[in-house]
């Protein structure tokens, strides 16, 4: 028998017989939330289309092959593979953009080279960081981010680092 099937369904009858004990109108709560969220999504809607827009043209144009040209040398003696290059990249800018580019590598280096653990180490130890800000921050309109964009491009580096260090040591 598969529990997990029945977790969010359960987790929703739960929710909507303690509102109704409660005595709470149910479905108009639900219609104010479902209101707010499209607000949400309306006031977020341009820092999305531009992260997208930009993640494009920077693959479209030819420009991330050169940039990859230029950092080989710089990153081939410290033991990071240039393969993983656009991806370190482009993960904290667009997260469909980094799903691209591992899939990309996937194809090249298949999915159970060095690489392709490393790569898969790294999807899942950085963050869309740029998306996240523009997002949490745009959402409650705060718009000086301080010390937010370098301490979490820091975490990003560590973790893609990190990322390739374990892939070595623990997957060889």
């Amino acid at each position: 028998m598969n529990i997990g099937v029945y977790v969010i369904p359960s987790a929703l009858l739960l929710i909507i017989a303690n509102a109704m004990l409660k005595r709470l109108p149910v479905f108009e709560l639900f219609l104010q939330g479902a209101r707010q969220g499209i607000g949400a999504v309306f006031k977020i809607m341009p820092s999305i289309l531009a992260l997208v827009c930009a993640v494009s043209m920077l693959r479209s144009s030819g420009l991330l092959d050169f940039l990859i040209g230029l950092v080989s040398p710089i990153l081939q003696p410290l033991g990071f593979p240039p393969e993983l290059f656009p991806l370190a990249l482009l993960r904290p800018v667009s997260g469909s953009g980094a799903l691209a580019v591992l899939d990309d590598i996937y194809k090249s280096c298949g999915v159970d080279s060095f690489i392709g653990r490393a790569a898969s180490v790294m999807m899942g130890s950085t963050e869309t960081t740029f998306y996240a800000i523009a997002i949490y921050y745009g959402s409650v309109g705060i718009s000086k981010t301080r010390h937010t964009v370098p301490c979490a491009l820091a975490a990003d580096f560590t973790g893609m680092a990190m990322a390739v260090l374990s892939t070595r040591l623990l997957g060889g």
